[in-house]
């Protein structure tokens, strides 16, 4: 699997789930509290954003978004008043909503501008399939940080120790209290010492040296063995299509980034 940077996967979130562009009249007054007049604009997009979460369009829904654009507008009156518009901090934070606004409309109109096809989608699909192979492994293991130590553990399996009890001695906290188990993966799940390590094993049978990785010294055990069938390709589309466009928003910010001039 390939990796998507954690801002990649924000920025498309927030792009997909970006309010819907409204064609308002931005000078046209909706409303005003204390003389302050509230903008068409603003109503529409805070209307449009509860539609978008589910809200049904009904008189209550636009009644209670009146109620709390007033409501917003009376604090936000309350807040300059104190002169809280002025600080820094409350400015820097103004300056990040501005920001997150715009970076949400352009991300989604690049997305629709730059639509996953099919193929490009089966295209992913085939390749994850190989990279996660065609078997899936039932394996324990047992790591712990020296050479010899892990040595030691498989003399001790030699002479016939439970592999479960030698477990305990893991330094693998997720595994060493329940045997050294490991459950059902395929080996990409695996750094790749493992996974090759692993994948020669017949049922049954543990490594007979150690096996070295950057955790540490591995001795593994396969206990089992069944071929992987991976779920249909219209199962995953819509997590492939989220994958696709994800990575089309992070190769954007790469290549943004590389034109930008920083000083």
């Amino acid at each position: 699997m390939r990796n998507i940077s954690r801002l990649a996967a924000i920025l498309l979130a927030g792009a997909i789930a970006a309010t819907p562009v409204i064609a308002a009249d931005k000078g046209k007054t909706f409303t005003t509290v204390n003389g302050q007049p509230i903008s068409q604009s603003v109503y529409d997009a805070f209307a449009a954003e509860q539609k978008a979460q589910g809200a049904p369009d009904s008189p209550e829904l636009q009644n209670a978004v009146k109620e709390e654009l007033i409501r917003r507008e009376i604090l936000a009156q309350e807040a300059k008043k104190l002169g809280m518009d002025k600080t820094a901090n409350v400015q820097g934070q103004i300056e990040l909503a501005r920001q997150a606004v715009l970076i949400r409309a352009f991300l989604s109109d690049f997305v629709k501008k730059n639509p996953i096809s099919e193929a490009q989608l089966r295209a992913e699909y085939e390749l994850i399939k190989t990279n996660l192979g065609s078997t899936e492994y039932k394996a324990r293991h047992v790591l712990v940080d020296s050479e010899d130590t892990a040595k030691a553990i498989i003399a001790k399996l030699e002479k016939g120790e439970k592999f479960a009890d030698l477990a305990k001695q893991s330094k693998d906290p997720g595994s060493k209290d329940n045997g050294g188990e490991l459950g059902w993966s395929t080996p990409a799940s695996y750094v790749k010492p493992f996974a090759e390590a692993m994948a020669k094993l017949k049922k049954g049978e543990y490594t007979k040296t150690p096996v070295k990785s950057d955790f540490g010294y591995h001795v593994i055990q396969l206990d089992d063995s069944r071929p992987m069938t991976p779920p249909p390709f219209d199962q995953v589309k819509a997590q492939l299509q989220q994958r696709a466009g994800q990575q089309v928003v992070e190769n954007l910010v790469k290549e943004l980034r590389a034109k930008a001039k920083v000083n």
